[in-house]
């Protein structure tokens, strides 16, 4: 409960300083991927680096998760970290809490394969939850951390996608 505290008294100083000074909202973040090595890449955001490949059978080297298991890991723990923020701002006592993503897809779209969309054609996402709160106090803090989770609007959402292009000839 203690870490909850901080966590409420740390988001109640913020949506104060927003309230305020809306701009200080306001940014974007930049990250930028190279590829390493046939398909393995490296993505590098401030002090943080990570790598991504694609497993042996496609071509790749299995140096590290796939892009997919970065994507569902943002949106599970996008979720996660949501609902305790906001648990924490509504008093509301978490014991232990897990996400769970499920994501369908057909891998035939990515390889030319098939007619269907190459993003997943349906996500679930499993919450279990251990707290004291009651059932209506739980649904309650999940639906208002739902409406304000960016990457569940990023998936739920279409996003405006703008590709650009500096090509060096070699």
């Amino acid at each position: 409960m203690e870490e909850q505290a901080e966590i409420k008294n740390k988001f109640e100083r913020i949506s104060e300083a927003l309230t305020l000074k809306p701009s200080l909202g306001l940014g974007c973040g930049t990250s930028k991927t190279r590829i390493v090595s046939g398909l393995s890449c490296e993505i590098t955001e401030g002090d943080w680096t990570f790598r991504t490949d694609m497993p042996e059978q496609v071509g790749g080297t299995a140096t590290g998760p796939t892009p997919g298991v970065l994507g569902r890991a943002a949106l599970g723990s996008c979720l996660a970290i949501s609902y305790m923020m906001w648990a924490s701002k509504m008093n509301i006592p978490i014991d232990s809490l897990e996400v769970e993503i499920q994501a369908d897809y057909d891998d035939g779209a990515l390889f030319g394969t098939s007619n269907t969309a190459p993003g997943y054609s349906e996500i679930r996402y499993m919450i279990t939850i251990k707290s004291t709160a009651t059932e209506s106090e739980i649904e309650s803090l999940l639906n208002i951390a739902d409406r304000h989770s960016p990457y569940l609007d990023v998936f739920a959402n279409a996003q405006n996608c703008i590709r650009q292009v500096q090509f060096i000839k070699a």
